[in-house]
């Protein structure tokens, strides 16, 4: 959970909810407003990742963020999760691969640069694949849980190329700071009609990103 004012952080703090999301969600959001003393009609924009992930996850999150949309009139932006997570990745002219833990022995990856702009840039699309079969580059960063997870598997050398634990989860101020961006070039999602992305068919019948670059 995090609030962004302008470019600063005015709140970042990393929720672990197992598999709890709708009982934790809601009194988190109402503690970051109480610790910021700002209203959730008052937030200008709302930033939430819908997808890839977990379903139960990316399905309350989406709920959720459709509800305040509704309630407040205020728009929203839809980040990917694995952006976020490549965000994590200090700036760089390396190309950036975020994987995350798909569950099945599978991650979700994709891969991103920092662009002119000084904002990282989705370089393809994102992929559903098993951890054996990824082409390791050695000269790349790589994060994410997926790293953690399976490294082993395709990193010969994983010591090179990796950040440490604490920089491997997808964090809400990289999601608000996405969120700006994406909002300031004029993207906003419709409530009406807006879905997570589940990247592997098997989770969801949902076959086409709407994330873009």
């Amino acid at each position: 959970m995090a609030v962004l004012q302008d470019d600063d952080i005015l709140y970042d703090v990393i929720i672990h909810t197992g598999l709890n999301h709708s009982e934790t969600l809601l009194p988190a959001i109402d503690q970051a407003c109480l610790r910021t003393k700002i209203p959730l009609p008052e937030f200008d924009v709302f930033a939430c990742t819908l997808g890839p992930g977990s379903f139960t996850g990316l399905r309350i999150g989406a709920g959720t963020l459709k509800g305040f949309m509704l309630a407040t009139g205020k728009p929203a932006v839809g980040v990917s999760s694995l952006a976020a997570i490549a965000l994590n990745a200090e700036k760089t002219s390396k190309k950036i691969y975020a994987l995350m833990d798909a569950g099945r022995g599978q991650v979700y990856t994709a891969c991103f640069q920092y662009g002119a702009g000084g904002m990282i840039e989705q370089q393809g699309g994102e992929q559903v694949a098993n951890p054996s079969d990824i082409v390791y580059d050695a000269d790349a960063v790589y994060v994410g849980s997926g790293v953690i997870k399976y490294g082993a598997a395709f990193m010969p050398e994983r010591q090179n190329g990796i950040l440490s634990t604490a920089k491997q989860h997808c964090r809400a101020s990289a999601v608000a700071v996405l969120g700006k961006a994406k909002y300031e070039r004029g993207e906003r999602l419709n409530a009406e009609n807006f879905v997570p992305f589940y990247l592997r068919s098997a989770d969801a019948d949902q076959k086409k990103s709407f994330f873009g670059k």
